[in-house]
């Protein structure tokens, strides 16, 4: 469940969410980090500061045994411990997403997220920005689309980076196909 709120949902731009999936250390900098993540984080910090809508976002969360975990046997890179600093939003972000709904997740897709935005019928449209497209941006989008399928669900394509420019690429065409708005 969502851990805090910025925004009166009381107000006519409730209706427009804003999400921003992983913006950590671990995956922009740090162990998983790429350059394409680190070429994004200007844009995403503008796209937040610009919403004028509901704000949330996600953090990937392990503990000391994610290497004995499926994922991490899979991904045996040790990412996102909670409590390091790798866990943490990348500096940037910390100010603009201060007092927004977050939800920690320990798997690529966050079942409270989607099952919050499920529970809020006045929503009209949920944007997702941030990393990894190929991994938990296409999973929390197709989440949710599984649960609100009349609801407009649009990625931004130059706020979000892949583990590989192949593997972006190849995501955004997974939602495109999949009726998301990508942009």
């Amino acid at each position: 469940m969502p851990t805090a709120m910025s925004t009166d949902c009381s107000k006519p731009h409730s209706k427009y969410l804003l999400v921003v999936i992983d913006m950590q250390k671990d995956f922009v900098t740090g162990s998983l980090g790429t350059k394409e993540a680190v070429s994004i984080v200007e844009s995403v910090v503008r796209k937040v500061q610009d919403h004028s809508g509901l704000l949330a976002y996600t953090l990937d969360t392990h503990d000391e045994n994610y290497l004995q975990s499926r994922e991490g046997m899979l991904l045996p890179v040790v990412h996102c411990i909670k409590g390091e600093s790798g866990h943490e939003l990348v500096d940037e972000l910390k100010q603009p997403l201060q007092g927004a709904l977050v939800f920690e997740k320990p798997t690529f897709a966050s079942v409270a997220l989607a099952s919050w935005i499920a529970s809020q019928q006045d929503l009209e449209e949920v944007e997702l920005v941030g990393v990894c497209t190929d991994i938990c941006v296409v999973s929390n989008a197709l989440m949710i689309k599984a649960m609100r399928p009349e609801l407009v669900i649009r990625v931004d394509a130059a706020c979000c980076a892949g583990s590989t420019v192949r593997r972006h690429e190849a995501a955004l065409e997974t939602l495109r196909s999949c009726q998301i708005e990508v942009f």
